[in-house]
């Protein structure tokens, strides 16, 4: 595997964003793959799904969205989107490398993956860009009520008069890891009972990476609910290609998806909205990041498979 850093200017004019492509060893592929992180973590950590791809004949792409990894300008942006439409601005940043990658690649199948934070993006993303869009992965991803969101969202347009938008509160964050996250330890103290993975090492390198133990501001939390809030609307599913192919997985012990059954609510909305071709996958005792999961190489071999169905 070979891999290219680069950088382009993101959609809020300031900021440099961070970018990689992995190809395989000849430099030859067939179809590519766009990861979109989730949050409080970077591109890099999918080195080793981007590696097993390489070697199926995948060329690899991905970027570190703002707030995270090595698109930030200062600590102080750790976390902070953008001060005006924080998700929409995230949302330009993934097309942009999309677009500059397709122009290269030319009519190559193109696929897009998006984990947890950027599951709820990439659901977005498809309600606008779906066009010459082989397929759409979804991986922990969830349902949310509406009120939840809105109200999350009135809070921290509360805090931020009072406080700023580059504000960390712990109020918002305690508020967004409630429910189902209450099985697990959330902090990093123990890592045995750690949300993340089974796989002790992954989650302790995880809560020890000074890219992943950042706090989100509120201006993060407040696009990451609008994009919530967004993707619920039966309105913006119709919006969403009918032929396009989707697949869901996650950990059945995932509280993003609430164990599940969030994420199979979200399955059966797109299956409402006249999707023809969804499809779900849950993994028994897996929990939130499935690429780094135990059997993570079954969950590759799953999505490489879907992929080449649909090439």
């Amino acid at each position: 595997m070979v891999s290219e850093n680069f950088e382009f200017l993101s959609a809020d004019k300031r900021t440099k964003i961070h970018a990689v492509i992995w190809r395989p060893d000849d430099g030859r592929y067939s179809a590519v793959l766009q990861i979109t992180h989730g949050m409080q973590e970077y591109v890099e950590r999918y080195a080793e799904f981007a590696e097993f791809l390489t070697k199926k004949g995948f060329m690899v792409v991905g970027h570190d969205h703002l707030g995270h990894g090595a698109s930030v300008a200062s600590d102080r942006e750790y976390g902070y989107f953008a001060q005006k439409n924080p998700s929409d601005t995230l949302i330009l940043d993934m097309h942009a490398l999309r677009t500059a990658v397709q122009k290269k690649c030319g009519r190559t199948p193109y696929f897009m993956l998006g984990h947890s934070m950027g599951s709820y993006l990439l659901r977005k993303y498809i309600t606008l860009h779906a066009k010459r869009l082989s397929g759409a992965i979804l991986v922990g991803t969830g349902s949310m009520p509406d009120a939840a969101m809105r109200l999350g969202m009135c809070l921290c347009r509360f805090l931020s008069k009072k406080h700023g938008w580059h504000y960390k509160s712990p109020l918002v964050k305690r508020l967004s890891f409630m429910g189902p996250y209450r099985k697990f330890d959330t902090s990093g103290a123990k890592i045995e009972n750690n949300w993340l993975t089974k796989d002790l090492k992954i989650a302790g390198n995880y809560y020890q990476d000074p890219k992943c133990r950042f706090d989100f501001t509120i201006n993060g939390y407040f696009g990451l609910m609008e994009t919530v809030l967004y993707d619920n609307q039966p309105k913006h599913m119709a919006k969403i290609s009918k032929d396009l192919p989707l697949l869901f997985i996650s950990g059945d012990q995932d509280p993003v998806g609430n164990m599940g059954k969030g994420v199979r609510k979200a399955y059966c909305q797109y299956k409402k909205a006249g999707i023809s071709n969804v499809r779900m996958k849950l993994y028994k005792n897996d929990r939130h990041e499935l690429l780094n999961e135990l059997d993570r190489q079954n969950v590759y071999q799953d999505i490489y498979r879907w992929m080449k169905s649909m090439k």
